[in-house]
C-alpha cells in the first residue's frame, strides 16, 4: 500500500483540489436539498468548475505513476478552482449591486411591454434571482464564500505546484 510520501506532489495536489471542491460542492448541495435554498443560474455556473476540479483532481491522483501527466491534471484542477472563484467574485458583485448580472436572473422587467408580452415575460422568468442573497455568514454570501475559499485553495495549491516543480530543476 502506498503512503502519502510515495505519491508525487502533483498527485497529492490533485487529490487536495478534488477534496476541496467536493466539500464546497457538497455544501452547496446541502443548502439546496437539506436547507431548501434553491440555487440561481449563477450558482449553477459556480458548480461546473468544481465538478471539473473533482474529475481532473482525481485523474491527477490516479496518475501517480506518471508525474508529468499528474502535474498537467493538477494544474487543470487548480485552474478550475480559480475559475469558480472568479465566477463567485462576479456573482457576489451582482448580489452587492456593484454591476449588472445576467438578464435571465437579475434583470429588470423591460418597459413598454403589452399585457400579453408582460404575461409571457413573467411566466417565463426564473423565480430565483441572482442579485439577492439567500444566505450569508458574517455578511458574506455563499457566492462570496465560494470566491474566498476556492481562491485561497487555488493560490495555496498553485504555490505548492510552483515550489514542487521549482525544486526539481
Amino acid at each position: 500500500m502506498a503512503t502519502p510520501q510515495r505519491f508525487p506532489l502533483p498527485s497529492l495536489i490533485g487529490l487536495l483540489a478534488a477534496l476541496g471542491s467536493t466539500g464546497m460542492l457538497g455544501g452547496a448541495l446541502y443548502f439546496q436539498y437539506v436547507v431548501g435554498l434553491a440555487p440561481c443560474e449563477m450558482c449553477h455556473w459556480q458548480r461546473w468548475p468544481h465538478i471539473a476540479a473533482i474529475v481532473v483532481g482525481l485523474l491527477a491522483f490516479a496518475s501517480f505513476a506518471r508525474p508529468r501527466l499528474a502535474l498537467a491534471f493538477a494544474v487543470l484542477a487548480v485552474a478550475a478552482l480559480a475559475v469558480t472563484s472568479a465566477i463567485g467574485v462576479f456573482h457576489a458583485g451582482v448580489e452587492l449591486h456593484w454591476w449588472q448580472g445576467p438578464q435571465a436572473c437579475s434583470g429588470n422587467i423591460p418597459r413598454g411591454l403589452t399585457p400579453d408580452e408582460l404575461k409571457k415575460y413573467l411566466f417565463g422568468a426564473k423565480m430565483v434571482r441572482c442579485d439577492q442573497v439567500a444566505w450569508s455568514m458574517w455578511g458574506i454570501s455563499m457566492a462570496g464564500w465560494n470566491a474566498i475559499l476556492s481562491g485561497a485553495l487555488a493560490v495555496t495549491l498553485a504555490s505548492g505546484i510552483a515550489r514542487g516543480t521549482g525544486t526539481r530543476r
